[in-house]
């Protein structure tokens, strides 16, 4: 199912979302803050108005409402109504405001983090997400993420025993439940995450994931999607944004980094396990995509 091959992304490529802090504030607010890699701010209560660059025009975000900045440089994001200046704020790491002014009424909630990833996670996530990502948590696919952020916030505030390892799990849970609304209810550029929604490739993609080494050919995948070779290949390339054979190339050459990283699998080993003819082959074909030799890779990673 899709689902799997998100959880396998999770697993082997290291993507977590960390929750970095909130605030809670009553009257004219503004906050800003320079970003960078994958960021998300979610509204637990209240409103909010969030402008980045890039992007036109402000981004009217409602109670359960979550965007993802991708690769954007700064973010400002007000709210509050009444007179007067507006307040600076700051989001707090510990939630102090939050916890003495969470549940009073005309209060503004808001909730930030960011997407921790390793380099194969950010060659699969972050050319799948649009510069901004709006999931809005009134959307019928968003329930879960509603029930995961009042969650999280409830340990935020909630200054219980083992409240840091919970929120650390709520933040992935959160992060996992903003892939799966937003794919349930958005028209997804290219990518990675938009060929999982893809019901009609994924006996394909399963072939792909199952056996990354076998060498799999344009018919037999396409037979499996029970397509016409041209059918098929313009489809996944549609969807995927790239041809079904360079997906397999690259799906490999995220594993072997991977493995160079995390493991001690001699060059030839894995080219084998990968489905190269020679570690010369392998060699050549990952510092085509990688630019670098395996063994300088594993060096260089490990070093550092």
């Amino acid at each position: 199912m899709a689902a799997d091959r998100l959880s396998e992304a999770f697993d082997l490529f290291e993507v977590r979302g960390v929750v970095s802090g909130g605030f809670a504030v009553r009257g004219p607010w503004v906050s800003r803050a320079a970003v960078e890699g994958l960021k998300f701010t979610a509204v637990v209560s209240g409103r909010a108005r969030l402008t980045t660059d890039g992007v036109e025009g402000p981004v009217e975000l409602e109670p359960g409402d979550v965007a993802v900045l991708n690769d954007r440089s700064w973010l400002r994001i007000e709210g509050g109504s009444g007179g007067g200046p507006r307040q600076e704020i700051v989001p707090e790491a510990d939630f102090t405001s939050a916890r003495l002014l969470g549940g009073a009424p005309g209060t503004d909630v808001v909730v930030g983090g960011h997407v921790d990833l390793d380099p194969a996670g950010r060659a699969l996530l972050v050319h799948s997400l649009p510069p901004l990502a709006h999931v809005r948590g009134s959307a019928a696919a968003a329930a879960n993420l509603r029930g995961s952020l009042h969650r999280l916030f409830d340990e935020a505030t909630g200054n219980r025993m083992g409240s840091a390892f919970a929120i650390r799990q709520h933040g992935q849970l959160l992060l996992l439940e903003v892939l799966r609304a937003y794919a349930g209810q958005a028209g997804l550029p290219p990518g990675w995450l938009r060929l999982l929604t893809e019901e009609r490739l994924r006996p394909a993609l399963d072939l792909i994931h199952a056996d990354p080494g076998k060498p799999w050919g344009l018919r037999e995948l396409a037979h499996a999607a029970a397509m016409s070779r041209t059918s098929f290949a313009e489809r996944f390339r549609t969807v995927a944004g790239v041809p079904p054979l360079t997906y397999l190339h690259r799906w490999r050459m995220l594993l072997a980094q991977r493995a160079l990283r995390d493991g001690d699998v001699p060059v030839a080993a894995l080219a084998a396990e990968l489905g190269y003819a020679s570690a010369s082959a392998f060699s050549t074909a990952f510092k085509r995509e990688v630019g670098e030799s395996p063994l300088r890779y594993r060096y260089r990673v490990r070093r550092g």
